[in-house]
């Protein structure tokens, strides 16, 4: 019986254009009308939930890859990083002028670049790029020639003081390997092939469902679970219940219970369809 869903974002419980099909919102409010507790888990932060999930009413938020998990009402889990892998962090990026952000409760800084990259219009403009851009040429053009480059001193922001739950690095996939040698006691992901997300190394997003069904007094057997990208794959594969997106990468869809419709074609609705919760 399935007790719990959990929603990813982009490319999931919203469409291309950052808004909740109607379809998904009529199913969202008929899973809660029979008792099924409903949110989201997602790479996201706090502060950019409300830009994000048209106001649903959801029951919990499972944010920044599952490391911190709240209700309206309270925290059920925080864990940022430590204070020496959050300095190792700093100084990788300092030193190699990379394009990063830092992420705490309240809020995200770090790079100009990737603040300017939070716009509405900037990401409308990035979903008309090919799939597989030369991110490579990309970071190399804005390490080498930024004029703020000299300037950037990350530790110098304020941001850093704060506990940091995750942070967002500007990297194509071919370096992954590479950061995951750099930065040896955290745990790498991604969920598109221009940035990756850095959080703690026993974090992930499943680990956030996993305190919260704790909390709520059932198991991840009775969790449902929808998502399309590469930090979905550990959620999708440890819940009872994990259904990909028809436009999740191929990855997703192989371990997935159930391949259901696109984020654009009623694919959550349907999915609930299949599941006998609608």
């Amino acid at each position: 019986m399935i007790k719990a869903i959990f929603f990813d974002i982009d490319g999931t419980l919203v469409n291309d254009h950052g808004k909740a099909l109607e379809s998904t919102k009529k199913g969202i409010a008929l899973a809660q009308e029979k008792g099924i507790l409903c949110g989201v888990a997602t790479g996201r932060g706090p502060v950019q939930l409300s830009q994000q999930i048209d106001a649903l009413n959801f029951d919990f938020f499972v944010t920044y890859n599952g490391q911190l998990v709240y209700t309206q009402e309270e925290t059920i889990h925080a864990a940022h990083f430590s204070d020496e892998t959050l300095n190792r962090i700093i100084s990788f990026s300092d030193r190699y002028h990379r394009q990063i952000m830092f992420g705490s409760r309240r809020s995200l800084d770090g790079s100009s670049l990737m603040r300017f990259g939070q716009n509405k219009w900037a990401k409308r403009i990035v979903r008309y790029l090919p799939k597989y851009f030369p991110t490579t040429l990309v970071k190399n053009l804005i390490s080498r020639f930024s004029i703020h480059r000299k300037e950037q001193r990350y530790r110098e922001l304020e941001i850093v003081k704060e506990p940091i739950y995750q942070c967002v690095l500007l990297s194509p996939t071919s370096e992954t390997q590479t950061l995951k040698e750099q930065l040896p006691d955290c745990h790498i992901t991604r969920s598109n092939p221009y940035t990756v997300d850095i959080i703690p190394q026993s974090g992930s997003k499943l680990i956030g469902i996993q305190k919260c069904v704790e909390y709520f007094g059932f198991t991840l057997d009775e969790v449902l679970a929808f998502g399309d990208s590469w930090n979905d794959l550990e959620m999708l594969s440890g819940v009872g219940f994990g259904v990909a997106m028809g436009n999740a990468e191929s990855e997703v869809k192989a371990i997935a219970k159930y391949v259901t419709q696109t984020n654009a074609k009623d694919g959550i609705y349907q999915a609930m369809k299949y599941y006998k919760i609608i």
